[in-house]
């Protein structure tokens, strides 16, 4: 007996995924499932090429009530760039949740991986930012600096957005696309402080081994989401941040902990009780209440969840019933 499989390209993936408000939809409804529990999802497997300057992430999960779950391969090669080649790459695999048969293959080079992870910093942002944004800041010039600020303006949408960078003609390119894509003044700036002083928004989006953001710069209003680190050597944010916070929300504790900006918390001392630290699906559930006054600190610590995959894969499978869209195979 044979079944079909899609198999979807980047550019066709591209034609039936936005980053839009439908997408950040499906990305908080997987938080939310995940605080329930039932959610099956087991640690990341990841893994560190120190010589080629490579790491591979693989996440997965199995939510109960979706007909599919994914397994996706995340590898990121940072020298490509020198050969022109892109940095990330990989592809997600949709599995029936009832036969455990592959019912499409989503050659996306990463692209899902962006449209998800920028998608829960929306999702951080509607839950934990002040109800009235005027500036943002996002510190990073990739990918996800610009995708970050376009999902956070889909929930909050503030008027003014800055941009720093360790190269600055770096951050003047990246503020000059914001400009483009939201349609509101966008600046690069070369002090850090300058930007975390001025915004009620800060994500930070570097693969950053020190802290580019000090606890000193910390004022009353201010959210902050973290979406660099994902591996143990990596730490964007100053441990005394984590401290000073009101709130402190991790995407997945038990990840956080071990590739997360709370595990430099942990490892400086900072953080010695963990039961103060909530996850973000209890208080996408109302578990937590989340943000409690409009001069609350919040910090949110993103590492990126293997149900945020499944979601967005079972999104794209829902997306594409009824179309031709993509190649279909019979196995």
């Amino acid at each position: 007996m044979t079944h079909d499989m899609k198999i979807l390209t980047e550019t066709e993936l591209r034609q039936v995924i936005h980053l839009d408000l439908a997408a950040i939809d499906c990305i908080e409804k997987a938080f939310g499932l995940l605080s329930t529990g039932k959610v099956v999802m087991p640690p990341v497997l990841s893994m560190a090429l120190r010589d080629a300057n490579a790491e591979v992430d693989v996440k997965t999960a199995y939510v109960p009530g979706f007909d599919g779950f994914a397994i996706k391969v995340s590898p990121g090669f940072f020298n490509n760039p020198s050969i022109g080649l892109p940095s990330l790459n990989g592809l997600m695999i949709l599995f029936s949740a009832k036969t455990g048969l592959v019912e499409a293959v989503f050659l996306d080079n990463g692209y899902l991986t962006d449209v998800r992870t920028a998608a829960a910093g929306a999702v951080a942002a509607r839950h934990l930012a002040p109800k009235v944004v005027n500036t943002a800041g996002v510190m990073g010039t990739g990918v996800q600096a610009r995708l970050q600020l376009q999902a956070a303006h889909l929930v909050r949408p503030f008027e003014r957005a800055l941009v720093w960078g360790r190269d600055l003609e770096k951050a003047k390119t990246t503020a000059s696309d914001l400009q483009k894509s939201l349609g509101i003044p966008a600046e690069a700036v070369e002090d850090p402080k300058r930007l975390v002083s001025e915004s009620q928004l800060v994500v930070t989006t570097t693969p950053a081994t020190d802290p580019i953001l000090s606890a000193d710069w910390l004022h009353p209003g201010l959210h902050i989401t973290a979406m660099g680190s994902d591996q143990d050597d990596k730490n964007e944010i100053d441990p005394q941040v984590l401290q000073h916070a009101d709130l402190v929300v991790c995407d997945r504790l038990s990840q956080c902990e071990l590739l997360g900006e709370l595990r430099s918390a942990l490892a400086a001392g900072v953080i010695q009780d963990q039961s103060s630290v909530v996850e973000l699906g209890d208080v996408v559930s109302g578990k937590h209440a989340g943000r409690q006054g409009d001069d609350d600190i919040t910090f949110c610590d993103l590492t990126g969840t293997g149900v945020q995959d499944t979601a967005i894969a079972t999104f794209v499978r829902s997306r594409l019933n009824g179309t031709d869209t993509g190649t279909t195979l019979s196995a």
